[in-house]
């Protein structure tokens, strides 16, 4: 069979939510290349040392390609692609060139050859992501191993937002906790969490393709074949309290549910966002502080941060 290609350069802030565009179009899978993830991962002081240059050709800004069997009709597909990503702006996402092009592949090109772009990743000295793929021996006895398959579409913690958060959360889980994971995406943070000795785990997204790609990962961990993953819209209609909320979503999305992040958390419970780019963090904090969460850690890494707020016990 042959594949029709169609691929958008963007900016490294848009490609995650390009991607779920093109996976709504009905793209079989998606392939980024972001030139701030390989410097990231490139520099990161527990990361692989690979050759930028063999894996990319990319200075900055990111590609996101996606791919179509011939049998759909692309010109009934691509005015809604257009549209879609052209709307990105309006949710503070810049979209960079915003080129799209189309052509055509053949199926072993891209069946495999976005593989290359995922290793094993060192997220601290106790977390490891290990693409499902790849064979791994532990380095030493302390260290934890998540297993993920991105399924074309969700990354496996190498963008700077998802090693932030797991940093966080790192530093923030003590054990036997209930945690709440907003946008869970590939399902990372739910494992991590787990992982991190957390007791009851609910993993939330919009997206049914993510919903089904994080149950997957769950699947490939046993510790965390007890996590709770369902399609949801943010924390509307929730009703479990928790000790942690992480999100790892666009800051303008982030500021959304900030109500429903206070009336779950319980006293001196702890949320931790991400995914927020530094023109928006100020606005981030601004809202988070009117509902009166208090900040009580930031990371940073090149332009994004993830943040650590406590919501104060009661007078």
């Amino acid at each position: 069979m042959k594949w029709n290609e169609v691929k958008i350069e963007t900016a490294s802030e848009a490609v995650e939510a390009i991607a779920n565009i093109l996976m709504e179009a009905g793209a079989s899978g998606v392939a980024i290349e972001d030139a701030l993830d390989i410097e990231n991962f490139q520099s990161d002081e527990y990361g692989e040392i690979l050759d930028k240059e063999t894996i990319t050709s990319l200075k900055e800004g990111a590609y996101v390609a996606a791919y179509f069997p011939e049998t759909i009709f692309l010109p009934e597909i691509l005015p809604f692609i257009r549209e879609e990503v052209a709307k990105l702006p309006e949710y503070g996402l810049a979209i960079g060139k915003n080129e799209l092009t189309v052509s055509e592949v053949a199926e072993e090109n891209w069946a495999t050859a976005w593989k290359k772009y995922y290793h094993p990743v060192h997220i601290s000295r106790y977390l490891t992501i290990v693409p499902s793929w790849e064979e791994y021996t532990p380095q030493h006895t302390d260290e934890k191993i998540i297993t993920l398959d991105p399924g074309m579409a969700f990354g496996t913690g190498t963008h700077p937002t998802t090693r932030l958060t797991l940093q966080a959360l790192e530093v923030t889980l003590r054990g036997g906790e209930t945690v709440l994971d907003v946008g869970t995406g590939s399902g990372v943070l739910s494992i991590a969490s787990k992982y991190l000795g957390a007791d009851e785990v609910h993993a939330f997204d919009l997206d049914d393709v993510a919903v089904q790609a994080a149950q997957e990962n769950m699947d490939l961990n046993a510790i965390a074949s007890d996590v709770q993953v369902s399609a949801n819209d943010l924390l509307k209609g929730i009703d479990t309290p928790a000790d942690i909320i992480v999100a790892n979503i666009l800051a303008d999305i982030i500021v959304l549910m900030v109500p429903d992040a206070w009336r779950l958390l319980k006293q001196e419970g702890t949320l931790i966002v991400s995914g927020i780019i530094h023109e928006k963090k100020q606005m981030v904090i601004d809202a988070l502080e009117a509902q009166g969460f208090e900040v009580d850690q930031v990371f940073q890494q090149k332009d994004w941060y993830a943040i650590i707020l406590k919501k104060p016990e009661e007078d």
